[in-house]
C-alpha cells in the first residue's frame, strides 16, 4: 500500500503502481481531500484521520500485513500509522518524509508554493505552466500532474501543510518495531544529516538509503535509483 503526499493524488503515481503491479498487488488510495475522495469542511485534515481512514480501508478489503510505503506527508501518514498498532504492517517505506514539526526547522517549500501551482492547475490547460514547479520533469508526468492537482481540496492542502509544522512525528519513532527504510533524497534538504543523525538515534533499527541524484519528488526524478532501493529492501 502506497501513500501519496499532500498534492498527488493517486492517479499521479500510476506509473510507480503499473512496475510495482507486474510483481505485488498495489493499493494507491486518494486520501482524504485528494482525487476521488471525500473532502470539504466537515473534515480534519491530520495524521490520525488520515490514519484511521487507511486502517478502515485496510480492514474494509481484508488485507493481511501489507508493506506499508509513504511518500513526503504520505511517510508522516505512515509513521502514524505504524505507532498507533491497530494494522499489522510486514514493513514500511518512509520516502522522504518532511522532518519539521513543533519547535523544529519549518518545511522547505512553503505554503506559497503548493497554492501558486494549485492555482495555475486550475486555471490553465497547459501543463508547461507547472515547469517551473518541477523543473525535469518528463511532459507526460507534467500533464498527468496538471489533471489531478486540480482534485486537491485548498483546504486540505492548507491544514495538512500547517500539520507539518504542529504534529510530532519524532515522538513516533521510536516506537516503530516493524523493518522499515527510509529513503532520502540527495537534493532538496527536506531530511537533512541532521535528521539523519538524531533519527538513528531515536531509532537504530532504521535502514537509510539515499538517492543522491534525486529531489524531494524522487521517483519522478530517478526512477532508476528510486526502484533500486525500493527493490533491494521489500
Amino acid at each position: 500500500m502506497l501513500l501519496p503526499g499532500i498534492t498527488s493524488p493517486a492517479q499521479t503515481w500510476a506509473f510507480v503502481g503499473e512496475r510495482l503491479g507486474a510483481r505485488y498487488d498495489i493499493i494507491i488510495p486518494d486520501l482524504r481531500g485528494r482525487g476521488f475522495s471525500e473532502a470539504g469542511p466537515h473534515l480534519v485534515y491530520d495524521l490520525d484521520s488520515y490514519a484511521a481512514d487507511i486502517e478502515a480501508l485496510v480492514g474494509a478489503i481484508g488485507l493481511s500485513a501489507p508493506v506499508l510505503m509513504g511518500h513526503s506527508m504520505g511517510a508522516r501518514v505512515a509513521i502514524r500509522l505504524a505507532r498507533r498498532g491497530r494494522v499489522a504492517f510486514d514493513r514500511a517505506v518512509l520516502i522522504d518524509p518532511p522532518m519539521s514539526g513543533p519547535g523544529r526547522r519549518p518545511y522547505p517549500t512553503g505554503l506559497a508554493w503548493f497554492l501558486d501551482s494549485l492555482d495555475l492547475a486550475r486555471s490553465s490547460t497547459d501543463p508547461a505552466v507547472l515547469r517551473d514547479f518541477v523543473p525535469g520533469w518528463s511532459d507526460e508526468h507534467l500533464r498527468t500532474r496538471l489533471e489531478w492537482l486540480r482534485r486537491c481540496d485548498r483546504d486540505a492542502v492548507i491544514a495538512s501543510h500547517e500539520g507539518f509544522h504542529t504534529e510530532d512525528i519524532h515522538a513516533d519513532l521510536p516506537h516503530l518495531a516493524l523493518p522499515t527504510l527510509l529513503m532520502v533524497a540527495g537534493r532538496g534538504g527536506v531530511v537533512s544529516d541532521a535528521d539523519l543523525a538524531e533519527i538513528s538515534v531515536l531509532n537504530p533499527r532504521i535502514e537509510t538509503s539515499r538517492v543522491a541524484n534525486a529531489g524531494h519528488m524522487i521517483p519522478w526524478e530517478d526512477e532508476v535509483a528510486f526502484f533500486r532501493a525500493l527493490e533491494a529492501f521489500v
